[in-house]
């Protein structure tokens, strides 16, 4: 098995380099992922704010609110890799999972149960950021009559 079909088949982006639909798509589910990732870190910020300032309550309200919004976009930028674009199923499978984290994040969160809560968090930066790290960047591989493939 070659390297690339490996690393498409772990991340689920075979086929969407194949048009620029696809590589637009490719290229908005890396950046929602990369925005699902920065607002789970900011949440992590601001619980340690949570804990010693005043103001730390209410960036940390917000933040999960960018949270829950970041997995949305997620998810739709999954489906349109997927559809549209041509891509793998599988980013739509993690993005679901995601948005199944962040909303038991959020009923965590709003019932006061920290002992659930935040290792969830940790968890759920952990995986974000695996997803991130493991999504291959796509170039566009144009051939020209003098290259050799």
């Amino acid at each position: 098995m070659a390297i690339g079909t490996t690393a498409e088949a772990a991340t689920g982006t075979r086929g969407t380099t194949d048009t620029a639909a696809g590589l637009r798509a490719h290229t908005f589910l890396r950046a929602s992922v990369a925005l699902q990732t920065v607002a789970v870190l900011f949440q992590a910020v601001t619980a340690g704010l949570l804990l010693s300032t005043s103001y730390g309550e209410t960036l940390h309200s917000v933040g999960a609110r960018v949270m829950y919004g970041s997995s949305m976009l997620y998810l739709l930028a999954a489906v349109l890799a997927w559809r549209p674009g041509g891509g793998s199923p599988r980013p739509v499978l993690y993005a679901t999972g995601f948005l199944v984290l962040a909303s038991a994040q959020v009923v965590l969160g709003v019932a006061h149960v920290p002992s659930v809560h935040v290792p969830l968090g940790v968890v759920v930066f952990g995986l974000s950021m695996a997803v991130l790290v493991r999504m291959p960047a796509v170039r566009a591989t144009r051939r020209t009559a003098g290259t050799r493939g």
